[in-house]
């Protein structure tokens, strides 16, 4: 099924975000993964790729693991320091297997490399046109409601963004974020900027708290005082910590989908136990959001 489908006339949804294993590729743990991830119903399973394709026959492997499970896979493709050569490679293994949903994203930039002339993909934009042009595909981006690191301002990002959608993406994830106030005022902003296409608000349930000083670190996230408070609070103790995370993430879901949020995407980090808890905390507001609009 075409994730553009799944979204017309706003219907709610709730995904969820795989990632291949890091160590040595292990299909019996994939298939587990996956497994488990499945059994509560996501509406779509997105798997994420490294930068340059670098481990793209992992995504592909996993992301046939999510079709074999009668599920909606998503395949995140980056198209940084790549030719067109190997992205239109890369683009018809996923068409040979059936795949017919791609995340375009950049890529973070390698250490020490300079984007020039020589690579054919310097942005997500170029990817976008590349497969919308090749067709089959229901294409989605990624956004960043506190704006991406590495541009100079919201605006600039704001720009490429429109870039993105005028391109042909059909739908937007967004980066995690933990005000959902900053989700509010980027919505505003999009849609003054002619940008009309759904929008899945990004959710990551923190359970440790070495793994949030990381992500901040990267992405530049802004953490609200009162989610410092439970960090401060609950952030040594493993069993507290989680089932805080747990419940700030269910909160944040329930306000998101009260005030016309419709499409809700969890980044599990490999953690299905925890968005199944999630997915049970919010089951009969999904069905009752799906029955009354």
């Amino acid at each position: 099924m075409f994730i553009r489908d799944m979204l017309k006339n706003n219907r709610a949804t709730v995904s969820c975000e795989l990632f291949p294993p890091k160590d040595e590729w292990n299909m019996e743990r994939a298939e587990a993964l996956v497994g488990a991830t499945a059994a509560f119903n996501p509406d779509f399973i997105s798997v994420t790729c490294g930068a340059s394709g670098s481990n793209s026959k992992n995504t592909l492997a996993m992301a046939e693991c999510i079709k074999q499970s009668n599920a909606v896979a998503l395949a995140h493709l980056t198209c940084v320091c790549c030719s067109k050569d190997e992205v239109l490679g890369l683009i018809s293994r996923l068409k040979e297997a059936g795949i017919k949903n791609i995340l375009a994203l950049r890529g973070d930039i390698p250490q020490g490399y300079a984007l020039t002339g020589n690579s054919h993909f310097k942005y997500a934009s170029e990817l976008v046109d590349v497969i919308k042009n090749f067709g089959g595909f229901s294409i989605g981006a990624a956004c960043y409601p506190e704006g991406h690191v590495s541009s100079a301002s919201q605006q600039e990002d704001l720009l490429h963004l429109k870039e993105k959608a005028d391109a042909g993406c059909d739908f937007l994830t967004t980066q995690m974020f933990f005000d959902n106030n900053i989700l509010y005022r980027f919505l505003y902003k999009i849609r003054e900027h002619g940008i009309n296409i759904p929008v899945l608000a990004g959710i990551m349930p923190v359970t440790n708290k070495k793994q949030i000083s990381r992500i901040v670190e990267l992405s530049g996230t802004a953490l609200p005082p009162r989610f410092l408070s439970i960090l401060d609070k609950f952030g040594d103790d493993q069993k507290a910590m989680e089932q805080a995370g747990i419940a700030y993430a269910t909160e944040q879901i329930i306000d998101l989908l009260a005030n016309g949020v419709r499409g809700i995407h969890i980044y599990t980090m490999n953690k299905p136990e925890i968005a199944k808890a999630i997915m049970q905390n919010i089951s009969f507001i999904i069905q009752q959001v799906r029955l009354c609009g």
